[in-house]
Formats: structure tokens, sequence, C-alpha cells
């Protein structure tokens, strides 16, 4: 039976953290569509950016489709089509692991370039930091548990999965999640309260990803160069030297 702790911690706290993330958003795109943006600090470095900022989107894209795969499909559907408990299990242990060291180690290289580089440091604000924080917590637990679903036998899909589908059912279920691992506890909290914090940080740039880039047509670029061409330029056309010389 859930104890009132358990009440608050794995059911009024997360529909609290979820209205904030949905009103956060709107008011937010409503009052700050210039503050809408991840704001990019490429122009002050760009050698650790250039790997270590792919490797950590491409590694929590992984991330998000397997806890997708994990915690919105019952594991009841898997079964009916033929997947074995084995071979689910296995296969989440495999892809979850490498891309959480995919995640993790781009993580890495964006945490070093922005404390040890001066300009991209001077350019992080209180809010960033308590991001990155609340992003360490959750992908080191959720490697904690990816370890330990190796070797242990606790079974996610049939607790922490139903706690979860239960929230979005408006059917809550908290006296699952006492059951967890601590690990499993802590992955979910920190989860939860990194939903809160979104609407308030450069993470709401994930809902404008530039998808329309692979649909555009293509940008034509025709140079200005003056030997180009074989027509001759007409009179009262040419170049002007506008920069003032030294006498």
């Amino acid at each position: 039976m859930a104890t009132v702790l358990d009440v608050f911690l794995w059911l009024i706290f997360p529909y609290i953290c979820l209205t904030i993330f949905v009103l956060g958003h709107i008011v937010r795109y409503r009052y700050d569509k210039f503050g809408w943006t991840s704001r990019s600090s490429q122009m002050y470095e760009d050698s650790i950016l250039r790997w270590a900022n792919p490797m950590f989107h491409f590694g929590i894209l992984a991330v998000f489709v397997g806890h997708v795969m994990g915690l919105g499909i019952p594991q009841s559907w898997t079964d009916a089509v033929g997947i074995s408990h084995e071979a689910y299990h296995f296969m989440a242990i495999s892809v979850g692991a490498l891309a959480g060291v995919f995640t993790i180690v781009g993580l890495i290289g964006l945490l070093y370039r922005r404390r040890f580089t001066k300009l991209v440091l001077g350019a992080t604000t209180k809010m960033d930091k308590l991001m990155y924080l609340m992003l360490g917590i959750v992908i080191l637990s959720g490697l904690v548990n990816t370890g330990s679903g190796a070797v242990g036998d606790y079974n996610y899909r049939e607790g922490v999965s139903v706690w979860f589908r239960s929230i979005f059912y408006f059917n809550p279920r908290p006296e699952l999640m006492p059951d967890a691992p601590l690990s499993f506890q802590i992955h979910a909290l920190a989860a939860i309260a990194l939903f809160a914090l979104w609407p308030f940080t450069r993470l709401v740039h994930a809902f404008t990803a530039p998808l329309g880039y692979f649909f555009r047509p293509y940008v034509l670029y025709r140079s200005r160069d003056a030997h180009e061409g074989s027509r001759a330029r007409r009179r009262g056309w040419d170049k002007v030297d506008t920069i003032p010389r030294r006498r």
C-alpha cells in the first residue's frame, strides 16, 4: 500500500511537473519567441563541438526511441508478435548501453568545452548549469539501470512502465514505484524534474528542429566575379573603390 510520500512522489509530483512542462512552453513561446533558441556558442569554439555535439544528440535520440519502446509499448504487445522477453531484454541492454555511452561521452565533451573555454563559460547561465546537472543525473542513473538490467532480475516493464503509462491514462498507480530499485526511482524523479525545467532552458529548441531543411529547394549561389561570363559589362557599371586611400 502506497504511503503519503509515495502518493506525492509518484502521483502528485509528476502531474505538477507535466503541467509546468505544458504551460511553461505555451507561455514562453507567446512571450519569449526571440529567446526560443539553443543559444549556440559555435562562434566561440568548434573543435570540440564538432564531435561532441553530434555524439550527444544522436545518442540522446536513440535513448529517447528506446524509452518510447520500453515505457510506451506494453510487454503483452511484444509477446503477441513473438518477441520473447529474453530477446527484448538483450536488445534493450545492448542498444541502450551503446546509446548511453555515446550520450555520456558527448555530454562530457560539451561540459569540458563549456567549463574550460573562457568565452563559452562566460555565456553559461545559472539555468544552463542546473540543466546540465539534471541531464547528468538522468543519464548516469539510466546507465546504472541498463547495467543492473544485465545482472538483475527486476522487470521494469511490469513496474516502472506500467506506472508511467498509468499517469497518461489518468489512472495512476503510485503503489508500483516503491518496489522498484533505487536507481530506477532516482532516474524517474530526475527525469520528471527535468520536464519541469525544460520550458525555461535551451532545451526548448528540441521542438523547433529544422526538419524543413531536408525538404527545402536548392539554394543557388551565383558568383559576382568580374571575369565570369563572356558578355562585356555595360558602361557605368564598373566597380568603384570606396576605400579611402592614404595620401
